[in-house]
């Protein structure tokens, strides 16, 4: 199917005041146009079923200036699922437009542009898209980041094993085209946006060993060396560490005032919005624009639909003043009743990772002060059963490092003064070591990593029923409690796994938190109720929220010793996390069950009736009860940068310094959760 070609000429005349005086054209031009991902007169090939096409911003219009004379920096807004990323595909000229001149780009076909750069006419080219939707391959090409999980800890360097500085010239192809080889960068530029980035120590660094946040801000810095006219970030601020986020947010605005480039980004209504936007585009469920317009406007008229996650500060950005009192600088010495006697479940004694000459985590001494003697190399860490612990620290710091050693897919883990369930991993006399295959079978584990390798193709219930094998293609051990298991987690997170649900079986019920009952529409497991869904639909299928939280599940369904969950909650809706961290906290526990309905979606005309089904007494009459939150046998490690994002029973906390300062990690206790309170989470950062 041919995509419509994009109109590129429009008068370059306005009207101002019943008098024409010549204007600088916008970039892009759409007027009363609806989007097509197919043509929506092709029908599917004989025997196969039409795939799914409706109608994308059915009637839209709206206009990106070249030169405004007033600023204008745009921020699309939407829940996950919404089409946020779908919205700026069409600003780049995808999708099919009807009708097909309501779409055209006026400045691109001028003469400026054709004396500053032929190729910028295309609008594949003029706008570059940087998303972070947890693409395999990471960057350079899909060779780069290795072929399995543990290739990035390795310190054997490959012919693909490109640095940072490859990558950001061009040079990632073992056989580059000649139009390649001249594609270097001006230095100077180079060197510059390397800077503004907080690059400088990562250039000679493969791009493989490179952390989640380092990735990303990898990856901003190669679309601005482009030269784009329009820079599209798709959720830039996701996974990113304070000080960055501190220091990102002035660097865009700079760019978005000098229109080099001019910037449209992409947000979900709970992420912290920069307050150099101007004005907003926010999407409903359905692919529409619901209102567009400058943000006092569109934010009046949304009426508290967006969260309570701040706004990033522009050049003037102001921290909070906080008194940072001793706990910060050492654990307490306080030992909870009975901590002698839980058992350890991970014990680091000296721990220091190394590639070469560079330490990547464990370079620093670590004890009391003012006493040398207990003075230590390295990292000494304990985790025992019922442990809640928050891992911080800024992008590069080791924390992914860390989990990997706990995971054993750090190939030093072996060499390590590490121990696991009381085991090393190398066989002591008289003591066997213990096996990868234990360690799994004993942790439920969620990143970003495991998203990226994880398989596209396996099914909605095989994903979950995956915490039962030993690899990600190998065959699950099932029985008859683990299959309810899976059953009842895909009900109870039916609306966030099914983007189609045809039938909802809702279950009312309350959770006991911190004294007070909370509300909230729960799915429970009722006999019959249909599941196909999970069998026909794939985890490639699903939106980006939704996989995040299959992959949550797959990390606690199995009730391991030992949950950990690196940046688990980053990407998914705030009243999905929020589902998702009550479901690893409180489980099904309920104190009461009024009715149970069912809601026919099917029909039209009756999707908004209710079937009475009965009356119920308690979840434990009813017999469902298969989750009751983290118990106190399970330790949980939580990784994030956002306070949001930490569940409310973490305690335990340990921030670890950036990469080669020899600084020492700090650590402490927590009264409270970090949730909601600033104070708390700006003591650990050290924001003063």
């Amino acid at each position: 199917m041919r995509r419509s070609s994009p109109s590129l000429f429009r008068s370059p005349y306005v009207c101002l005041n019943g008098v024409h005086t010549p204007s600088r054209p916008p970039i892009v031009q759409i007027e009363n146009a609806t989007f097509y991902r197919h043509h929506p007169s092709s029908g599917p090939a004989g025997g196969q079923n039409a795939p799914a096409n409706p109608p994308l911003f059915p009637g839209l219009t709206f206009s990106l200036p070249s030169f405004p004379s007033e600023p204008q920096h745009w921020c699309v807004l939407g829940p996950s699922g919404s089409g946020k990323v779908t919205f700026l595909e069409v600003l780049r000229g995808r999708h099919l437009c009807f009708p097909p001149g309501a779409r055209s780009y006026p400045y691109l076909a001028s003469d400026e542009i054709a004396a500053k750069n032929h190729r910028l006419r295309i609008p594949a080219r003029a706008f570059q898209y940087v998303g972070f939707s947890g693409e395999r391959g990471g960057l350079g090409g899909p060779g780069t980041r290795g072929a399995y999980l543990s290739a990035r800890y390795e310190s054997r360097r490959e012919e693909t094993d490109f640095s940072l500085l490859d990558y950001l010239k061009g040079h990632t192809e073992l056989n580059p085209a000649e139009e390649e080889k001249g594609r270097d960068k001006i230095d100077g530029m180079l060197e510059k946006v390397i800077k503004d980035l907080r690059l400088e120590e990562l250039i000679e660094m493969p791009v493989s060993n490179l952390s989640n946040g380092q990735t990303r801000r990898a990856r901003i810095a190669k679309a601005l060396l482009d030269q784009p006219e329009v820079l599209l970030l798709d959720e830039p601020f996701m996974g990113l560490d304070p000080p960055t986020l501190i220091t990102l947010s002035p660097l865009l605005h700079r760019l978005a005032v000098a229109n080099a480039p001019r910037l449209v980004l992409s947000l979900r209504p709970q992420d912290p919005m920069p307050e150099w936007i101007t004005h907003l585009v926010y999407l409903d469920q359905e692919c529409r624009v619901a209102h567009q317009g400058s943000k006092n406007d569109v934010l009046s008229r949304l009426n508290g639909k967006i969260g309570s996650a701040g706004v990033l500060a522009g050049e003037n950005a102001t921290k909070l003043p906080v008194k940072t009192p001793g706990m910060t600088r050492k654990r307490s010495e306080k030992v909870a009743d009975g901590d002698a006697q839980r058992e350890v479940l991970v014990k680091m004694e000296g721990v220091r990772v190394k590639y070469g000459d560079k330490t990547v985590l464990g370079n620093w001494t670590q004890g009391s002060e003012g006493k040398r003697s207990l003075m230590k190399h390295g990292l000494w860490w304990t985790v025992r059963r019922g442990d809640r612990w928050g891992i911080f620290g800024p992008n590069g710091s080791g924390k992914t490092t860390l989990l990997s050693l706990i995971c054993s897919d750090h190939p030093q883990a072996y060499a390590l003064p590490l121990e696991l369930f009381g085991q090393s991993r190398l066989p002591k006399p008289g003591c066997r070591g213990i096996s990868i295959f234990d360690i799994q079978a004993r942790i439920g584990h969620s990143s970003p990593e495991i998203h990226a390798f994880f398989p596209r193709h396996l099914s909605v219930r095989q994903t979950l029923e995956n915490a039962w094998a030993e690899t990600f293609l190998g065959k699950a051990e099932l029985n008859n409690n683990r299959d309810r298991d899976v059953d009842t987690c895909l009900r109870w997170f039916h609306a966030e796994l099914n983007p189609r649900p045809e039938q909802t079986i809702i279950f009312p019920y309350g959770v006991e938190r911190e004294g007070s009952l909370s509300l909230e529409s729960g799915y429970e497991q009722v006999e019959g109720a249909d599941l196909d869904w999970a069998d026909e639909l794939r985890f490639g299928e699903l939106s980006f929220s939704a996989q995040r939280v299959a992959l949550f599940l797959r990390a606690i369904i199995k009730k391991p010793d030992l949950v950990i969950l690196d940046e688990a909650f980053s990407g998914m809706d705030s009243h999905v996390r929020d589902r998702c961290m009550r479901f690893l906290e409180h489980g099904q526990r309920s104190s009461g069950v009024k009715n149970l309905y069912t809601t026919n979606k099917t029909n039209p005309k009756t999707s908004h009736t209710f079937e009475k089904l009965g009356t119920l007494g308690t979840v434990e009459t009813f017999n469902k009860l298969r989750f009751s939150g983290l118990s106190h046998d399970q330790a949980l490690i939580c990784v994030s940068h956002v306070k949001e994002e930490v569940p409310a029973s973490v305690r335990e906390w340990m921030c670890l310094p950036e990469a080669n300062t020899g600084a020492r990690p700090r650590s402490g206790r927590l009264r409270g959760p970090l949730q909601g309170n600033t104070k708390r989470w700006n003591i650990i950062w050290e924001l003063n």
